[in-house]
């Protein structure tokens, strides 16, 4: 098992280093337990230190009355609260192999976790939290964090507590999970693409977390009905030879990719639908599902840009957002066939 820490108070006169490696906000809600067991696992499978952290805000409230002015919760109560979270966090991963550290951070979540992506590998964190005094961390956290951390985040659903081995009372996820059957989940990493550069750098970050996973890669590209951009193509033929073009740069696309990853099974789809359906889908029984955080116009309606956002609120299983960023694999990328917008 790894050593566990938890970090001072820096009003205390401590002053933690900037975590690194696989940094988790928790708030006490199921949510925050998926996530935060989510993120020990991929923690241990990198081999990576673990950072729990949970954020609060000191409550302030208008005066009413004669007095004027405004009057403010008792920091140190609210402050305990928000390490009893903590040291539950600890408690419920001290049975994996790695090293983690946890703190308790004043300020808004958002911006505690945004601040924390500039030296962390990776943010996990719930799709939707708790009210009270973390500031309901997960839940504006899942919609915005994603858009603009500076690392990959993974977001994950309280309906993979059944998947991560976790039980949870909440009716709704569990009609859920009988809804959908208990289907059974590929070991498979699904990537989202649009033929954009942007898209290009989630794949080959979705490609080494498929390595890790020692799962296939299964990338997809989605082509929704037309749209203002092609209304002007005049007949369904017209839409036959969009496929086609499309399928010769999806194929150099995929030589390209393996000439950077030649042993790790691969393979593609391009499927005719909306990309925000056919990813959440697909995250029903596969083990995560990938997509930049934006984009291009074009013939995929701007698949990573709006379709990110669409696959957040309505994913089945784990999401990971990748941030757009230089990568030198990217380079040569041409030599193996067209490209997209390329001249």
């Amino acid at each position: 098992m790894g050593a566990q820490e938890l970090h001072p108070d820096p009003q205390d006169g401590g002053s933690p280093a900037a975590p690194e490696g696989i940094v988790v906000g928790v708030d006490g809600s199921d949510h925050g337990q998926c996530a935060l067991v989510w993120a020990a696992r991929e923690a241990q499978r990198r081999r990576r230190p673990l950072h729990i952290v949970t954020a609060y805000s000191v409550p302030i409230f208008a005066a009413s009355g004669l007095d004027g002015g405004y009057a403010t919760v008792d920091d140190s109560v609210i402050r305990e609260g928000a390490e009893a979270i903590v040291k539950q966090a600890l408690e419920k991963v001290a049975a994996y192999d790695v090293d983690t550290t946890a703190s308790v951070e004043n300020g808004d979540a958002s911006g505690v976790l945004l601040e924390m992506s500039e030296t962390a590998e990776l943010l996990v964190f719930g799709t939707r939290g708790r009210g009270g005094f973390v500031g309901r961390l997960l839940g504006s956290v899942s919609s915005a964090l994603p858009a603009h951390a500076k690392c990959p985040t993974v977001t994950v659903p309280l309906i993979c507590s059944d998947r991560l081995g976790e039980t949870t009372e909440d009716r709704h996820i569990k009609a859920e999970q009988a809804k959908a059957g208990h289907q059974r989940v590929e070991n498979v990493v699904v990537v989202g693409v649009d033929g954009s550069e942007q898209a290009r750098v989630a794949v080959l970050e979705a490609a080494a977390q498929a390595e890790r996973l020692g799962a296939t890669l299964r990338v997809i590209c989605a082509v929704p009905q037309y749209s203002g951009s092609l209304a002007w193509v005049p007949a369904p033929m017209d839409r036959k030879a969009l496929f086609a073009d499309i399928q010769v740069t999806l194929d150099a696309g995929m030589a390209w990719l393996r000439s950077h990853f030649p042993n790790l099974p691969t393979e593609s789809e391009l499927r005719d639908g909306s990309p925000v359906d056919v990813l959440v889908d697909a995250s029903r029984h596969v083990e995560l599902v990938v997509v930049g955080t934006r984009g291009r116009g074009g013939f995929t309606g701007m698949l990573l840009g709006s379709t990110s956002d669409g696959v957040l609120h309505h994913a089945k299983g784990p999401v990971m957002v990748v941030p757009d960023r230089e990568d030198p694999r990217l380079a040569d990328r041409a030599r193996f066939g067209p490209v997209l917008g390329a001249a």
